[in-house]
C-alpha cells in the first residue's frame, strides 16, 4: 500500500492530473466532509447532498483513476446505504493512500459487522491524521471496555479539533469523574455540538447549586406545589407553659392530612414536599454581581445555544432558569418550544405558568398533553384542578394515573382525597402505600391519622421515619408527642431540629422553653425567628421580653416631645394586628399611657369583642372615666361572666351606689369567688356592709 499522507501533500506530488484541478478541489472538499462519517453512523451535522451532475462527474473521474473522486463517490454511496456499490471505490481509494476512504471503509465494515477489520482501517486512517477515524477507533475500544486505548485515540481526535471526538472524550472522563471532562465538553460545544452544550450547561448549573448551598444562598427549587383538597387539621396541646403566667400554647399537629398535596416525584425519596413543576429542573437565583459571568449565567447561555439547535431538554432547563428570574414570557416561549418537540415536563411546566397567569383552561390542556405522555406531575396537577372544582371522581382518576406513572405523590394525593371525604380506612391505605415508597409527608400524615385514632404507639415510628427523611412537620409533631408525655428534654430536641429548618411554631416552642429556663438571649433569637415567620404569639412574647428590659418611664416633663415607639411596642402592635388579644390589650394600655384614649379604646374594643376579659374590663374603665357608666357596666358584666374578679367588684360598687343592694351582693359573691385575694377581701367587706343594710 502506498504511503498515506495528508491529501494536500499528495496533491503537491503531481499524482493528480492538473486538467482536473477544479474537480479535484471539489473532490477534496467533499472527501473532507466524508471524513466526518464516524463508526456509529454519524453524529455531526449533515453535509450538503451532491447533485446528480456532480456525482456523475465524480463517477467519470473515478473510472479514469482519480483517487479523490473514488473517495467522494464511495462516501456518497455509503451515506445513502449502497454498501456493495461503495466498497470497491473506497478500497481503491484507500489503496491509493486516501485516509478519508480508509475511515469510511472502516465505517462500511463496521456496519456489516466486521468490527475488528473496521478497527484496522480506522487505525491506519488515524495514524495518517484522520480525526474522525481516531474518534471511531476510540469508540470501538470503549465498547470493548479498553478505556486506556479509548482515551488515547479519543484524545488524538479531540486535540485535532474534532467535535465528536471531544464530546466522546468528555463522556469517558465524566464517567470516571475526571475533572478534565468540562474542558472537552466546552471544546465540543464551541464547535456546535448541541448535546455537549447541554451537558456543559448541566455541569455549570450543578456547580452553581453547590456554590449556592455552600454560601447558604440557595434560591432554587425544583418545583411547584400543586393545590389540593383541604381537610380540617387536628390540634394538640404542646404541653408548654407560657412565659409570664399565660396559658399553655396550643400547637397544631403539623402537616396533618389535608395539608396541600405535593406534586412531582422529588418527594417520593424524601425530597421537598413541593414537587417539581418540571421534575429534576434546577432554577437557581443568579449569584452574579456584574463583570465576569456567574456559573448560572454561563449555563443559561449554553442551554440557549443547545435549545436553538433543537435540544428540547435544554429548552426546558432554560425555561426554568428564566422563570426563576421572572422572565415569564421568555420562559413560556422556551417551554412551548420544548413541549412542541415532545418534552412532557416542559408541557407540565407550561401548564403551571399558564395557571399562574390565570388561564386554567389552557393550563389543563397542556397538563393533559403531558399526562398522556406519562408525566406524573401533570397528572397530579390535573387531579388537584378537578378536586378544587369538586369533581372528586375525575380527580381520583388522575391521581391514579400519576401513581401508575411512577409518581408516589399520586398515592399521597389519593390519601388526601379520601381523608377529605371522611373515608379514613382508604386514606390510611394510600398513606401507607406512599409512606412505604419513601414519601415523607405521607408518613407524617399517616402518623397523624393514627394519632387521631388514639394509636400514639403506632404513630411514633412513622413520625420518626418522616422526620429522619427530612420532614420538618414530623419533627415538630414528635416534639408535641413527647411534650404530651412530659418528656420535655426529648420534646425540646425535636422542636430545635424543626426550628433549625425554619418551622415557625417549633421556634416559638423552643423560645418558650428557653424563657422558662431563664436563657433570655437564646429565647429572644428563637422568638425573633418565629415572629418573623408570622407567629403572633411569638411577636407578643418577644415584645414582653424586650419590655421587661426597659426602665420604668419617668414623670412627663412640661413641653417634652412625644417619645418614638420602642421596638417592644412595634412587636406588640404587630401581634395585635394579627389578632392576638393580649397584645391588643397591651397596645391599648400603652396608648392610654400616652393619652391617646381613642386609640386605646379601639384596641380594647377589638380585644373585648374577640373574647378578652381584660380588654372588656379596661374598656369599661375608659368608658367610665368618660362618664358612660351604662356601656361600661355592659363590658364589666361581660368581663365578670368570663371570670374577671375586678370587673365583678366594679359592678358590685356600681349597684351599691344605685341602691340595688341585692344585685350588689350577687356581684360581691362573684368577686369573692373569682379573686384575686385583694379583690376577694374588699368584696367580702362590701358584701357584709350590704347585708347589714338589707337586714337593718
Amino acid at each position: 500500500m502506498d504511503f498515506m499522507g495528508d491529501r494536500a501533500t499528495l496533491l503537491e506530488t503531481g499524482r493528480f492530473v492538473q486538467r482536473l484541478t477544479a474537480d479535484v478541489a471539489d473532490a477534496i472538499s467533499s472527501a473532507e466532509a466524508a471524513d466526518n462519517v464516524d463508526g456509529a453512523g454519524g453524529g455531526g451535522s449533515a453535509d450538503s447532498v451532491e447533485t446528480a451532475g456532480a456525482e456523475a462527474r465524480h463517477r467519470r473521474a473515478a473510472e479514469s483513476g482519480d483517487t479523490a473522486s473514488m473517495s467522494v463517490l464511495g462516501a456518497l454511496m455509503l451515506r445513502r446505504g449502497d454498501l456493495a456499490g461503495a466498497e470497491p471505490y473506497l478500497r481503491a481509494a484507500t489503496a491509493e493512500g486516501d485516509r478519508a476512504a480508509a475511515n469510511n471503509l472502516g465505517v462500511l465494515l463496521h456496519q456489516r459487522g466486521y468490527a475488528d477489520e473496521a478497527a484496522g482501517w480506522w487505525r491506519i486512517a488515524a495514524v495518517a491524521g484522520s480525526a474522525a477515524a481516531a474518534h471511531a477507533l476510540g469508540r470501538h475500544f470503549r465498547e470493548r471496555g479498553d478505556e486506556p486505548a479509548a482515551e488515547y485515540w479519543l484524545r488524538q481526535s479531540a486535540e485535532q479539533g474534532h467535535a465528536l471526538g471531544a464530546y466522546a472524550l468528555a463522556d469517558l472522563l465524566e464517567h470516571r469523574s475526571d475533572v478534565g471532562a468540562e474542558r472537552w465538553l466546552r471544546a465540543a460545544a464551541e464547535q456546535g455540538h448541541r448535546e455537549a452544550a447541554y451537558r456543559l450547561a448541566r455541569a455549570l448549573e450543578r456547580r452553581a447549586a453547590e456554590e449556592a448551598r455552600a454560601g447558604g444562598d440557595v434560591g432554587l427549587v425544583l418545583g411547584r406545589t400543586q393545590d389540593a383538597v383541604q381537610v380540617r387539621t387536628p390540634h394538640l396541646r404542646a404541653g408548654q407553659s407560657g412565659a409570664g403566667g399565660g396559658d399553655a400554647v396550643p400547637a397544631a399537629v403539623s402537616g396533618a392530612p389535608g395539608a396541600p398535596a405535593a406534586s412531582g416525584a422529588g418527594d417520593g425519596a424524601g425530597g421537598p414536599a413541593a414537587g417539581a413543576r418540571a421534575s429534576g429542573v434546577l432554577a437557581l437565583e443568579d449569584g452574579g454581581d456584574g463583570g465576569e459571568l456567574s456559573a448560572l449565567d454561563e449555563a443559561a447561555q449554553w442551554y440557549r445555544q443547545a435549545a436553538a439547535r433543537g435540544h428540547r431538554r435544554a429548552a426546558l432547563h432554560l425555561g426554568a432558569i428564566l422563570e426563576k428570574r421572572g422572565e415569564l414570557k421568555e420562559a413560556g416561549r422556551w417551554y412551548l418550544t420544548s413541549a412542541k418537540d415532545g418534552e412532557a415536563r416542559a408541557a407540565c411546566a407550561l401548564g403551571f405558568l399558564l395557571r399562574d397567569a390565570g388561564d386554567e383552561e389552557s393550563a389543563a390542556v397542556w397538563w393533559l398533553r403531558a399526562a398522556q405522555d406519562g408525566d406524573g406531575n401533570a397528572a397530579n396537577a390535573l387531579g388537584a384542578l378537578h378536586a378544587a372544582r369538586g369533581e372528586q371522581q375525575t380527580a381520583e382518576r388522575w391521581y391514579r394515573a400519576a401513581m401508575d406513572a411512577g409518581d408516589v405523590n399520586g398515592a399521597y394525593n389519593l390519601g388526601l382525597l379520601c381523608a377529605a371525604q371522611d373515608r379514613t380506612p382508604q386514606a390510611e391505605q394510600w398513606y401507607r402505600r406512599a409512606a412505604y415508597a419513601g414519601h415523607r409527608e405521607a408518613a407524617n400524615a399517616l402518623a397523624v391519622l393514627l394519632l387521631q385514632a388514639g394509636d400514639a404507639t403506632g404513630a411514633e415510628p412513622w413520625f420518626s421515619k418522616a422526620a429522619e427523611a427530612g420532614s420538618v412537620d414530623a419533627a415538630f409533631n414528635l416534639g408535641i408527642l413527647h411534650a404530651g408525655r412530659d418528656d420535655d428534654p426529648t420534646a425540646l430536641t425535636w422542636y430545635e431540629r424543626a426550628a433549625a429548618a425554619g418551622h415557625t411554631e417549633a421556634a416559638l416552642q423552643v423560645g418558650i422553653a428557653l424563657l422558662r429556663d431563664g436563657d433570655e438571649q437564646a429565647a429572644e433569637r428563637h422568638l425573633r425567628c418565629a415572629a418573623g415567620g408570622g407567629s403572633a404569639e411569638a411577636a407578643f412574647r418577644l415584645a414582653t421580653v424586650l419590655d421587661s428590659r426597659q426602665p420604668p418611664p419617668g414623670p412627663p416633663a412640661l413641653g417634652e416631645p412625644m417619645a418614638e415607639k420602642s421596638e417592644c411596642e412595634e412587636w406588640y402592635e404587630r401581634a395585635a394586628e394579627q389578632g392576638h388579644r393580649r397584645a391588643q390589650v397591651r397596645v391599648g394600655m400603652l396608648a392610654a399611657a400616652r393619652g391617646d384614649t381613642a386609640d386605646a379604646a379601639r384596641w380594647y374594643r377589638e380585644a373585648a369583642e374577640a373574647g378578652s376579659r381584660n380588654g372588656a374590663f379596661n374598656l369599661g374603665l375608659l368608658l367610665a372615666r368618660e362618664g358612660n357608666e351604662r356601656e361600661a357596666a355592659l363590658w364589666w358584666a361581660r368581663a365578670a361572666r368570663a371570670g374577671h374578679g375586678r370587673a365583678a367588684l366594679r359592678l358590685a360598687l356600681l349597684a351599691a351606689r344605685r341602691g340595688e343592694l341585692t344585685e350588689g351582693q350577687r356581684w360581691c359573691a362573684r368577686a369573692v369567688e373569682l379573686g384575686p385575694a385583694e379583690v376577694a377581701e374588699r368584696a367580702a367587706r362590701l358584701r357584709d356592709v350590704l347585708h347589714q343594710e338589707l337586714t337593718a
